[in-house]
């Protein structure tokens, strides 16, 4: 994963299976940046994403209740059809801004 912050706002690039068993690991570099930083918008970027299970929504929600404690708005882009659909099932679009994997223009 890469944590970078740019023009006030601090995006993670979650990489590979986000899963219970290693959803604690994608979790705690992410929250301590968030300490750390502050930021008033946070980016949860899918795009490398390969596998998620429901421990992905978790993760979501977990990052915002803490951002919420700070007034801080968060956004999950390039998330797949069924990443989507999982966090839309899961009511998440009240939470933060949900989008979809963006197709690359040429």
């Amino acid at each position: 994963m890469d944590i970078r912050y740019e023009k006030n706002r601090l995006t993670a690039y979650l990489v590979g299976e986000i899963d219970h068993h290693n959803a604690a690991a994608v979790r705690e570099p992410i929250d301590q940046a968030i300490a750390k930083l502050r930021p008033p918008r946070v980016r949860l970027d899918f795009a490398a994403v390969t596998f998620m299970d429901s421990s992905a929504v978790g993760l979501v929600m977990g990052r915002y209740r803490l951002l919420a404690a700070h007034d801080a708005a968060l956004e999950v882009v390039n998330l797949s059809p069924q990443g989507l659909r999982m966090m839309q099932m899961a009511h998440l679009q009240t939470l933060a801004t949900l989008k979809q994997k963006e197709e690359i223009r040429t």
